[in-house]
């Protein structure tokens, strides 16, 4: 039986709810060259790991105040916001995948009778591209954005709403995360949580108090 298996079993799951950008799809890299585009043509220094670590996950209402260093007002976050993620939605087409195991996992939950879920930060525009290129636009039938909720990751309100949404209650929700963001908010919601690898490397996981229950590089034998 594979540690997966094992996690599966002791929790209880009952529903599965996985982030979009650097969970079901390995784009981290992408969005991070768009917002090196950005932070040029508004004099913003390059993104460090760190700064990364601090950023990834959050919403973009959130991230633009941090980025300037002030107030930002909601009509210009969602000018910055349309500027970055068009040229992110550019930069991608194409270029998107699932994630290993991926479409392997949707079908044996399906099978399975296990209900799915996205709780992402995403705008709606990239959650539309992203799952068209990703060939999976009728595999979620429920979708929570953070601009649905009152509070972005890492509180908990994203993953809460699709637990409410899929019935299940919160600690029988199995999350798949791949920012320590993410991790911290789908623990708040009191759900076990699966890191990949895809974004942060296992010690950035590890160093979480408490870390993720798991940690892999993808959804490749699951079952």
């Amino acid at each position: 039986m594979s540690r997966i298996e094992t996690l599966w079993r002791e929790s209880g799951a009952r529903a599965v709810i996985f982030d979009i950008d650097g969970t079901i799809v390995d784009n981290m890299h992408l969005h991070a060259e768009a917002f090196g585009v950005f932070a040029e043509r508004h004099g913003l220094p390059a993104l460090t790991p760190e700064d990364r670590a601090r950023l990834d996950g959050r919403r973009n209402s959130e991230i633009f105040p941090i980025l300037f260093k002030r107030d930002v007002a909601r009509e210009e976050w969602l000018q910055y916001e349309e500027e970055k993620e068009s040229f992110y939605r550019e930069l991608s087409r194409g270029r998107l995948a699932p994630m290993p195991g991926l479409k392997q996992l949707i079908q044996k939950l399906k099978d399975d009778g296990i209900a799915v879920a996205l709780a992402t930060s995403a705008p709606e525009p990239n959650v539309t591209h992203t799952l068209g290129e990703l060939g999976l636009a009728a595999s979620f039938p429920i979708i929570v954005r953070g601009d649905q909720v009152a509070r972005g990751k890492p509180a908990p309100d994203v993953f809460l709403e699709a637990a409410r949404q899929l019935n299940v209650p919160p600690a029988q929700c199995l999350v798949f995360e791949d920012a320590p963001m993410g991790v911290v908010a789908a623990q708040a919601a009191g759900m076990p949580v699966v890191a990949l690898t895809t974004s942060f490397a296992a010690t950035h996981f590890a160093a979480l108090q408490p870390p993720p229950d798991l940690v892999c590089g993808d959804f490749a034998g699951f079952f």
